[in-house]
């Protein structure tokens, strides 16, 4: 499914003129109960994203949740990514920026855009300057985020790519009581908003069947509608960006 899903997401980023990473987890280590699914045994999850990058041809991301893991870890993928929740682990982060690997940044739910800053501050000191920062939601009371367009601007101003990931800033955290719950309908309108605001990049979780996936099931695009989306963002971004030169 994993090869599936991937070539299918290749195939439909090329078709709109995107470069695609693609991006699963080897561990799913911040699960709302004890008893959700965390994943497969590590070496057959990393041997499964190291045949993504042969077999598809596509760069791939994955999160790291300790500094242990770090050097394991990044010789199975191409880009380094610190969960939101753990964006503030100086180690972790130093560890990563070590490896010379690109590393994206989740800004955290508790956290103000230009606070990233600081954080890609812990990277770029070990000599490392690709850093991403990445938006996926604002806390706004219990079991809900909300996405402040303004957080997308400050951290462009940082001088490093902002991300949008527009699946995640759709969750509501614990809102399933033992899961998160989601608003996947508003994907499509809240991808165009970023777009015209001015991103980078943008993340986005999708799966064959969202209603078994094993993770995230509330919030994931259903992967055929990939094709309709990434059109719609492209012709935002060339309309925001003729806009700006202006």
């Amino acid at each position: 499914m994993v090869l599936h899903t991937a070539e299918e997401i290749r195939k439909a980023a090329s078709a709109s003129g995107f470069p695609f990473i693609f991006k699963a987890s080897y561990v799913k280590a911040n699960r709302t109960s004890g008893g959700s699914f965390r994943g497969l045994e590590q070496d057959e999850a990393l041997r499964i994203l190291s045949e993504v990058r042969t077999t598809v041809g596509v760069p791939v991301l994955t999160d790291v949740h300790s500094e242990a893991d770090v050097e394991t870890v990044s010789g199975a993928v191409d880009v380094l990514q610190i969960p939101a929740f753990l964006c503030r682990q100086t180690a972790l982060l130093e560890a990563a920026g070590r490896t010379g690997k690109p590393v994206n940044i989740k800004k955290g739910q508790f956290m103000a855009p230009e606070e990233m800053k600081l954080q890609a501050e812990k990277i770029t000191r070990t000599g490392n300057p690709d850093v991403m920062l990445t938006e996926r939601g604002t806390s706004f009371g219990y079991h809900n985020l909300v996405v402040d367009m303004r957080s997308l601007v400050i951290m462009r101003e940082s001088g490093h790519p902002a991300i949008l990931d527009v699946t995640h800033s759709l969750q509501l955290p614990g809102g399933n009581h033992t899961t998160s719950g989601g608003e996947p309908e508003y994907i499509f309108p809240l991808a165009r908003a970023g777009a015209a605001v001015g991103i980078d990049g943008i993340f986005i979780e999708t799966h064959p069947d969202p209603p078994k996936a094993l993770s995230d099931s509330s919030t994931q695009l259903r992967l055929d509608l990939l094709g309709r989306l990434l059109p719609e963002i492209r012709a935002v971004d060339e309309a925001a960006r003729k806009v700006r030169r202006q």
